[in-house]
């Protein structure tokens, strides 16, 4: 990429912040305060893209299946639980602080920035050598580093009166954990059997050493996530449908990223057939999630799957996938899909001492599942669609390019003018539509003025209430991409607006 292209990217970056921050989809949270660096709050409009997004992710993974059901666990876990999963020793990222300023950056972010080249897999030793060789200095007053170190990215607090060792807990970095520590309780009432999937959307809280591109990097966020657990025998024995397999994305491998190769397109049966991928379940599930981001708008020429390198693979996983989205500042992970083994359920079994083991009717035997897991983060999800779907205009108004599913306002009601007669008849419209769509009412401001504030919070329709609609009972209905207009009969509305969402 050129400084062109570089400059127009980050300047969109900076817009959809604008964007955000203008129109209350999202702010830094205690902003009267100074705020602290990662961690932000919904507005009006951003509460209701937030719930709109889980909602079709829920109804997608959970409801419209008969073999994934849901919970929804604590925040603030017992020590035991971390030190089980291994957080408490690996969950690192890898720290420098400058002698000068004391100021503190994660390493592989700051070479990044400096060196424009991934640092995706590379550990302390090489990190360290790379800030070496190229001299690599404080950004903010040119001051040398400490040696690389690791920091430990878990938020801990105490429970009850006394601060001691046993009342210890964490705040959860990922939801996945209570998951497995349920997995025996929610088996017996689910009466599920394999394979079968658990579930859960909510909070997590990460120590980020420098919270970064406003919410895709933040210190409390809400995560999407699913166990699905199988037999570890039958990793196999799923049916994918012919035109999933048709599919086609781009695809960046860890040969390819070994010898400095681009990513290359092709489908999914291809990556099967040649063991790009390993399992067919963890390509049935790629697949479901590769149709869920299209389904919700994000545009497949910004999608590709990338295979974790062998020095980047998490201490659980035997083969991770990255579905990354071509961002303002690079290729970077939208959704990780990991192969998690059955390590997580033994290490609840060994630390709690309760079996966490499934029996197989069938088999006539004890197995321990296998897990294939999507992980998907909800503020950064919400970036990345506002990214896809900003859009300007030849005259630089903008306009976000949502679809209904998720758009926060579905329908805009609007009198032509502050008239009484216009209002009375626009409310009257309003009233009768709000229980079957969600829409808001505006009679502040010129109607160019109110098309372009809800052009620039997606909303795809609007309808206005005119001086004819007083005559006809019908209204202008105007739709937000191409500002085409066609007059409608009030009483046909509710049909019209079902059909086009």
């Amino acid at each position: 990429m050129d400084k062109k292209q570089e400059a127009v990217k980050e300047g969109k970056m900076d817009k959809v912040i604008n964007l955000c921050l203008r129109r209350g989809i999202l702010f830094p949270s205690n902003e009267i305060y100074g705020s602290t660096s990662g961690f932000f709050d919904y507005g009006p409009v951003g509460v209701e893209l937030k719930k709109n997004l889980e909602k079709s992710w829920w109804k997608y993974i959970v409801n419209d299946r008969e073999n994934v059901v849901g919970i929804d666990g604590a925040l603030i876990n017992v020590s035991k639980v971390w030190k089980a999963s291994g957080h408490v020793d690996s969950f690192n990222d890898p720290l420098v602080e400058c002698k000068k300023c004391h100021l503190r950056f994660r390493a592989d972010s700051l070479i990044e920035e400096e060196l424009k080249i991934s640092m995706d897999g590379v550990g302390v030793k090489q990190l360290q050598e790379l800030i070496d060789k190229h001299k690599i200095k404080c950004p903010k007053c040119g001051g040398e580093f400490t040696e690389v170190q690791v920091f430990n990215l878990m938020f801990k607090t105490h429970v009850g009166a006394i601060e001691d060792e046993a009342s210890l807990m964490y705040l959860r970095p990922e939801t996945a954990q209570l998951i497995f520590t349920d997995f025996k309780r929610v088996l017996a009432t689910s009466r599920k059997k394999l394979p079968f999937g658990i579930a859960q959307i909510g909070k997590a809280f990460r120590n980020e050493i420098s919270p970064r591109n406003f919410v895709f990097r933040s210190r409390e966020f809400n995560q999407m996530e699913l166990e699905f657990f199988i037999n570890p025998e039958k990793m196999n024995d799923v049916e994918i449908k012919k035109d999933d397999l048709n599919l086609e994305s781009f695809f960046y491998t860890q040969e390819m990223q070994e010898n400095n190769k681009n990513h290359e397109r092709m489908n999914f049966e291809k990556a099967l057939k040649e063991g790009i991928i390993g399992t067919k379940w963890h390509a049935y599930w790629m697949i479901e999630f590769f149709k869920w981001f299209k389904s919700i708008g994000i545009k497949t020429e910004n999608m590709r799957f990338r295979q974790h390198v062998k020095t980047e693979l998490s201490h659980y996983s035997s083969e991770t996938w990255d579905l990354d989205y071509n961002y303002p500042w690079g290729w970077k992970e939208m959704e990780g899909i990991a192969n998690r083994t059955d390590y997580d359920l033994k290490q609840h079994s060994k630390f709690s001492g309760v079996d966490l083991s499934f029996f197989d009717e069938k088999e006539k035997k004890k197995i321990v599942p296998f897990v294939i897991e999507p992980s998907t983060g909800v503020e950064r999800t919400i970036l990345t669609v506002l990214i896809d779907a900003y859009t300007e205009r030849d005259d630089e108004r903008i306009f976000l390019d949502l679809n209904p599913i998720i758009a926060p306002v579905k329908l805009a009601v609007l009198p032509l003018m502050p008239k009484e007669e216009l209002e009375k008849k626009a409310l009257e419209v309003f009233n009768g539509l709000k229980k079957e769509v969600v829409c808001d009412y505006d009679a502040n401001g010129s109607i160019g003025k109110r098309y372009s504030r809800f052009d620039e919070i997606g909303t795809p329709f609007a309808i206005t209430i005119d001086y004819q609609t007083i005559e006809d009972d019908t209204v202008t209905l105007r739709y937000r991409n191409d500002m085409n207009q066609e007059r409608v009969k009030i009483s046909d509305l509710k049909a019209k607006l079902s059909e086009l969402m």
